[in-house]
């Protein structure tokens, strides 16, 4: 999708990061929310549909509770988003009825979307209250996300909702410019890159991390968030939050922010599912010639082609799939659980009755369980 084509996108996925919508960590914006939320009421009477994805629980919970810097411990995290999340369903619907529109609270962890059913749940939920012409306001469920199921940050969160209804565009409204070719704060005369394909290799070059101290992303985080949006064939656009009318200049097809394309084909939904999975407990170390099955012919690994196993992992879990040099190649369900998995790597299947006393499946992971990374 090119930037002229913008206006054409139906389903739109908009993420404010924490430092705009708090002004810096000084309480809640709320002209700029106000502003935000006028764009996003235009674009649903345009016959579009939105859902915004919005960060700033926390550190409005910082600011309400008069906190003078990020709590570190995960219960302190926990009641200052708590208290902000208040703060923040209260100000958007606050807006959102202004336009006649109503607005939905919708908290995920990490666990909502790993969970095959629980995703499907979510997706028919989001896409039900679109269908109602509601906007939902989707935010990590800080509260009570442990380390363990976080997302990490909502810039992953807004990639793997726009994965999750298949919109066409993602937004992702920060404190920079865009993506520049260098940082910022070191080189006064760093340029903004305009227009890149999703996989360019200068973009790890040129990828820092946030200088605010209110939100857990930085331009890596947006970077990744724009790898995984293109796995369901969304474009992305890093733009500049706090410029007046953004949103609406992004869709009339201006330039402005960093669009960065998709250039891969999207998968099918259920592999989108596993391309988006973060929390891996596992990995195969493959040999070349595995890695050449996996990559050119599509089939499913077979325990044969696998020289060692790392970690702890049961049946069904999700497992990085590596060359000998340690580069990811594929991730996917495993079929045997690690004590099983190291008895049967390197062996044949017609072997699995002897070595395990019994045989599940030919397949260490099945190809419709399997996704290249």
């Amino acid at each position: 999708m090119s930037r002229s084509d913008f206006s054409n996108a139906k389903r739109i996925v908009v993420k404010i990061g924490s430092s705009l919508l708090t002004n810096g960590g000084l309480g809640l914006d709320k002209p700029a929310i106000a502003a935000w939320v006028k764009q996003m009421a235009q674009i649903k009477q345009q016959g579009k549909e939105v859902l915004l994805v919005s960060s700033g629980s926390v550190a409005e919970g910082i600011s309400r509770l008069g906190l003078d810097k990020r709590p570190t411990t995960l219960h302190e995290l926990q009641a200052a988003a708590s208290v902000g999340q208040m703060g923040l369903v209260r100000t958007f619907e606050d807006n959102f009825q202004k336009y006649q529109l109503h607005s939905a609270q919708v908290l995920l962890t990490h666990e909502d979307l790993s969970n095959r059913q629980r995703y499907l749940n979510a997706r028919s939920t989001l896409l039900t209250l679109l269908d109602f012409g509601v906007i939902p306001v989707i935010n990590e469920n800080d509260a009570v996300a442990t380390e363990e199921i976080r997302f990490g940050d909502n810039d992953t969160l807004a990639a793997l909702v726009a994965n999750l209804v298949e919109a066409d565009l993602l937004i992702i409204l920060t404190d920079q410019a865009g993506l520049l070719d260098s940082d910022p704060n070191t080189n006064p005369n760093a340029k903004l890159i305009s227009t890149a394909s999703v996989n360019d290799s200068i973009l790890d070059a040129v990828a820092g991390e946030s200088h605010s101290g209110l939100g857990r992303g930085g331009m890596f985080t947006k970077i990744r968030a724009a790898r995984l949006a293109a796995r369901s064939g969304a474009a992305t656009i890093i733009a500049p939050g706090a410029e007046n009318n953004v949103i609406s200049r992004v869709l009339s097809g201006q330039t402005v922010g960093t669009h960065l394309k998709p250039n891969i084909a999207p998968l099918v939904a259920r592999k989108q599912w596993l391309a988006g999975q973060l929390q891996i407990k596992g990995s195969l170390t493959l040999d070349d010639g595995a890695v050449n099955i996996l990559k050119n012919a599509g089939k499913s690994l077979l325990a044969v082609g696998v020289s060692s196993t790392t970690g702890e992992f049961q049946r069904g879990d999700l497992v990085s799939c590596l060359s000998k040099e340690g580069k990811e190649i594929a991730r996917g369900l495993i079929n045997y659980g690690s004590t099983d998995s190291r008895k049967i790597i390197g062996k044949a299947s017609s072997e699995f009755q002897a070595l395990l006393g019994y045989a599940d499946d030919d397949e260490l992971i099945h190809r419709d369980n399997l996704v290249l990374t």
